[in-house]
């Protein structure tokens, strides 16, 4: 028995594509998806299509991540991203994309869930940590330790970083899938985790897959996403071709510069010209 764990598909419809193929390639029938399902990349109805139609044919498990949470917060009118701007305007084009389904399925999502696969123990999945979505499992962290200490299940697994890997604590362990659409230090290659039973345990298996990235980065000026968001896409396309700098870097980043001229820069008001110089910068 095996089961595949896919996070962090940010409308990354050809990786997912890929990841698919590889999985039933294997004869692996059961899917965790652990959220942040569209977001930065084009056509996100695509990555929906696709997850719908697998969960019609095969047995799948889905929690929510933090990029749900902005979805249903624009809806619930608690926060009011905009066009034409680097730091909100990828999730208005997404928001714009979504149907009434997709905000159904969203909003029905656990933040985290135990779930027991045949008759192996249970397993914690969520998407940045068991109690928020944008809380992250670190290695080394004495606070991740504690979360751990606190599950009943001896195995959590996570997404949220986009950095694939395995942190053990006092026979608990935590493990990252990785990223389907956007990972860190990847090389160009999408990532996610398979599980398989070995003597009544699981055992990891952190997978790396080439895939046509050079067509999502294509989708991204064809669709006109650029066009809403102007530098965050430079990070995005950046982010495919090499995995060394984050969204989350360059921001911080922005903020600062923001903030070191006016005394005071709250997200999400990050003016383009700071988007400009951070990404001039760093990448």
């Amino acid at each position: 028995m095996a089961v595949a764990v896919l996070s962090d598909i940010h409308s990354n419809y050809i990786a997912l594509e890929r990841c698919i193929e590889h999985v039933l390639s294997k004869g692996i029938k059961t899917f965790i998806f652990l959220g942040d399902y569209v977001g930065e990349l084009a056509y996100p109805d695509k990555t929906m299509k696709k997850i719908y139609e697998l969960s019609a044919d095969y047995e799948c498990y889905f929690i929510k991540g933090n990029k749900e949470d902005y979805w249903i917060n624009y809806q619930n009118n608690r926060f009011v991203p905009l066009d034409n701007d680097s730091t909100t305007g990828c999730l208005l084009y997404a928001y714009k994309h979504l149907s009434e389904r997709d905000m159904d399925f969203f909003k029905e999502l656990p933040i985290s869930q135990n779930i027991t696969i045949g008759n192996m123990s249970q397993i914690t999945i969520c998407h940045g940590s068991p109690y928020k979505t944008n809380q992250k499992l670190l290695p080394d962290d004495e606070k991740t330790f504690e979360i751990m200490e606190r599950m009943d299940s001896s195995l959590i697994l996570c997404g949220h970083t986009h950095i694939q890997g395995k942190i053990e604590n006092k026979g608990k362990i935590v493990l990252n899938a990785g990223s389907v659409g956007l990972p860190m230090y990847s090389g160009g290659k999408s990532q996610f985790l398979l599980l398989h039973e070995v003597d009544n345990q699981w055992k990891e298996e952190f997978v790396s897959l080439e895939y046509d990235l050079e067509s999502a980065i294509k989708d991204i000026h064809t669709s006109g996403l650029d066009n809403h968001a102007p530098y965050w896409c430079m990070v995005t396309e950046n982010l495919l071709r090499k995995g060394n700098v984050s969204h989350s870097m360059v921001l911080e980043r922005a903020m600062s510069l923001c903030n070191d001229e006016t005394g005071n820069c709250i997200w999400p008001n990050v003016p383009e010209k700071y988007w400009k110089q951070a990404v001039e910068e760093i990448i």
